[in-house]
């Protein structure tokens, strides 16, 4: 679940920079706004190989399927905030 959470702030802080810088082919970005995001898209992007690599794992050991594994995980993972907030 830590994973989880971790990809998940990951990928927030992708978007975050997305929204600030605007979108990458809309924009010219510095070569320090190139860098930032490249850096934070690459830790998103190895965090949820790291995830789903887990998941398979576990769902493997325990016989279950993956998607249902991934599913719980997902709503482990979330924030109550954030839970609430998709329930509106």
């Amino acid at each position: 679940m830590e994973k989880q959470r971790a990809a998940d702030e990951a990928h927030a802080r992708v978007l975050h920079l997305r929204d600030t810088y605007g979108a990458p082919t809309a924009a010219t970005w510095s070569e320090i706004q190139s860098d930032t995001y490249e850096t934070a898209w690459r830790a998103w992007r190895d965090l949820a190989r790291d995830v789903r690599s887990a998941m398979t794992d576990f769902a493997k050991e325990a016989g279950r399927p993956r998607t249902d594994v991934e599913a719980e995980v997902r709503r482990a993972a979330k924030s109550p905030e954030r839970a609430a907030a998709e329930e509106e």
